[in-house]
């Protein structure tokens, strides 16, 4: 009851001074909303990551020629290209592989009837389609027997289709890409920009053998991608592509590789590991507003005790004690900041989705992210009113009666 009463007589002094109340909630407001808002996108650009990189293969691994980099892209430091004898290798010595695609990417101007774009054109085997989660949204892909003979066939990416092609069914249609005509098979189906603003569907795929004898003129193999059948076997999968490599690279145990394996879990763990340093630096940023919001609650409070002196002095004079003081001026800074932390609350989870609907990512939000910053604006109340309410609670009721 006596509580209630408290918030009561709190809520009144707030409806009283409506102007100073708002303006001293405005930094406990702000700063919740940006926590909430950075914590959110944080978490929505981990997870539109995460998203794109399952994307690109179910249980992926790659192997590029080029030493491993510290946490970096591979140096090529002049390191032998692979060829499909690596790929073979790879396919017949090593347990649990779901499927190996050996590839090869040139840039190239494919034109068709006057249109022409610009693209990359990449060969590889019918396992490229399973290893990097490709589905045909029209036509088919390539054939045993136009994959042994290097026919000049090709499937489109879904970028290069609508530059080529817009409206017009591409299927049986040829393109032409440098000195040779291509007859287009299949589109893929589109997966759109990925988080890191590659354009996943801007390219043109031919048969391994059709790069290699028409446009490359060697037989190499500039990555090697691989599916494992599980993840639990991945770890395992990795530790047996390397001995294979080393074996046909004549590389030995204690030698540093002229080639690099990579998982693509590991480059998920890596780029979650730096979404997370970010989102919690920027928290951290954001978080000081809630500093400031706890300094402006104090002062207010210091002046709402200088204005109230009398009315104090006339409670401790009839019988209030002095931790009744204490404990009203201390609810008037915990209501302060938990309408603050609300009402932050709601702009925070307003703009965050208003913000990752505009980027096109996840909007992920659990009850944990809303509770942690509304606690943190309560606890800012009670920290920075305390030492104004025991400075009310302390007052001497003659000397504030006596208060003008």
């Amino acid at each position: 009851m006596i509580v209630w009463n408290a918030i009561h007589e709190t809520l009144r002094q707030l409806r009283r001074n409506p102007m100073r109340s708002a303006l001293t909630m405005l930094g406990i407001l702000i700063g919740v909303a940006a926590v909430i808002a950075m914590i959110a996108l944080g978490r929505g650009a981990a997870a539109r990551v995460g998203q794109d990189l399952s994307g690109l293969g179910q249980n992926l691994l790659f192997v590029v020629p080029g030493t491993p980099g510290s946490g970096g892209p591979p140096q090529r430091n002049g390191a032998a290209p692979f060829d499909e004898r690596d790929a073979r290798a790879i396919q017949r010595e090593v347990r649990g592989v779901a499927g190996v695609a050996p590839t090869a990417t040139r840039s190239t101007v494919a034109v068709y009837a006057g249109a022409s774009r610009r693209t990359t054109i990449t060969g590889s085997t019918s396992d490229y389609f399973t290893v990097m989660s490709w589905r045909v949204g029209a036509g088919r892909t390539f054939n045993d027997a136009e994959l042994r003979a290097g026919a000049p066939v090709c499937v489109l990416g879904e970028t290069v289709r609508n530059a080529l092609f817009g409206s017009v069914d591409p299927i049986g249609a040829t393109i032409r890409t440098g000195n040779i005509s291509l007859r287009v098979v299949g589109v893929l189906a589109p997966k759109g920009s990925s988080s890191f603003g590659q354009d996943q569907d801007d390219f043109i795929m031919v048969p391994l053998a059709t790069h290699q004898r028409r446009i490359s003129g060697t037989h190499d193999v500039d990555a090697i991608f691989v599916s494992a059948r599980s993840e639990a076997e991945s770890g395992r999968i990795r530790a047996d592509i390397d001995a294979v490599m080393r074996v046909r690279r004549h590389i030995h145990a204690g030698e540093d590789p002229d080639f690099t394996v990579r998982d693509m879990k590991e480059i998920a763990a890596m780029v979650g590991s730096i979404t997370g340093v970010l989102t919690s630096l920027l928290a951290a940023i954001a978080a000081i507003s809630l500093l400031v919001g706890g300094i402006g609650i104090m002062n207010i409070m210091l002046v709402a005790v200088s204005e109230r002196t009398r009315e104090i002095g006339i409670r401790l004079a009839v019988g209030a004690l002095g931790r009744d003081v204490l404990a009203q001026f201390l609810i008037e800074a915990v209501v302060l900041s938990a309408i603050g932390g609300l009402v932050g609350i709601a702009l925070g989870l307003g703009g965050s989705y208003a913000i990752t609907s505009k980027l096109d990512i996840p909007l992920t939000i659990d009850p944990l992210l809303i509770a942690v910053p509304f606690g943190f604006s309560a606890a800012v109340g009670v920290i920075f009113g305390f030492f104004p309410a025991r400075k009310a609670a302390r007052l001497n009721p003659i000397d504030a009666l006596r208060h003008e």
